[in-house]
């Protein structure tokens, strides 16, 4: 089944989310089940989880490379595990981005071996056994928050500053994984990316929070330039002000659900309507990856990272990690 576009009714609570309640309830309830039954598998390394609570975008991806790129400088022979959602391969896989493709192991795998080892496995015991094997020191779980399988050492939550918790009803009435109380209470740190338009740090408690915020990496090259910007993530919008405020000048913008596959003739219409406009072609790196090659060449990438408020904090929170 394709991906859907993020409901816009999961930003609110109204006569719709209402009416789902009952599904949210079933939901639920076979999660926290799961979560029961299963009795965790402890590595034999550390294991750091970058995840969230909610459904769509929230900036995991970012984080993880963030993070991973971090500890590698700290002297870890760090390894990343990913379901590799949207990719045909079960796993365990390395991913190897000279024959492998986002239909092999999914998109996000495909960024995310840029930065450390990364392993594509639907079963994360199995994916972290063999990344142990190959010789990793630290693991870095993209995703899996909520997958009770494989024992953490250290859980962030990547928060949306501009969208929180959505509804605060679960799937399918609203975008919440899982009951949020159940979910922070498990937290160790909470990582806020962008501005707390939604006041989300009056909801964690006592939890740390770490700041962080998206930053364009080449933001020079569509500063003053018109741009026809199209992307298939969790909230496109995130993208489209990005660019915005690196000073591109945006002539059209098209969403896309997230993880969706670009065809032919979608491709052959952007280009089209960005040559008529007399506009650059601009998407993220996450969907570049998802393009057929010989499609890729017109298409310019807004590459972004992670800038930390406060890297005191997170070197802090980082700390109590140890070798073996």
């Amino acid at each position: 089944m394709p991906p859907l576009p993020t409901p816009e009714f999961w930003a609110r609570r109204g006569l719709l989310s209402t009416l789902l309640e009952p599904a949210a309830w079933v939901y639920g309830q076979a999660a926290a089940a799961r979560r029961r039954w299963i009795t965790p598998w402890r590595a034999p390394v550390p294991v750091l989880c970058v995840g969230n609570l909610v459904a769509g975008g929230a900036g995991k991806t970012p984080v993880t490379l963030s993070l991973a790129r971090r500890l590698r400088e700290r002297g870890w022979r760090v390894h990343i595990l990913s379901r590799g959602y949207g990719g045909r391969l079960a796993g365990p896989v390395s991913v190897d981005a000279a024959r492998h493709q986002a239909t092999d192991v999914g998109d996000e795998p495909l960024l995310l071996a840029e930065a450390a080892p990364c392993w594509v496995a639907h079963d994360r015991v199995a994916g972290a056994k063999a990344a142990v094997a190959a010789g990793a020191e630290l693991l870095v779980l993209d995703d899996g928050f909520q997958n009770p399988t494989l024992a953490k050492d250290l859980s962030l939550v990547v928060v949306d500053g501009g969208y929180g918790f959505g509804n605060g009803r679960l799937l399918p009435a609203g975008p919440l994984r899982e009951p949020l109380a159940e979910g922070l209470a498990r937290a160790d740190a909470i990582v806020l990316m962008g501005d707390d338009t939604v006041e989300i740090s009056g909801t964690t408690g006592a939890k740390p929070v770490l700041r962080a915020q998206l930053v364009p990496e080449n933001g020079e090259e569509v500063a003053g330039r018109s741009v026809l910007a199209f992307a298939g993530i969790g909230r496109p919008a995130k993208f489209f002000a990005t660019l915005e405020a690196a000073g591109a000048r945006l002539v059209a913008r098209h969403a896309f659900p997230d993880h969706h596959r670009y065809a032919d003739d979608e491709l052959a219409h952007l280009r089209a309507e960005a040559e008529r406009a007399g506009a650059m072609l601009v998407t993220t790196a996450k969907d570049w990856v998802r393009l057929p090659p010989r499609l890729r060449e017109p298409v310019r990438v807004l590459r972004v990272t992670v800038a930390w408020d406060d890297v005191a904090a997170l070197e802090r929170l980082l700390a109590p990690l140890r070798h073996g």
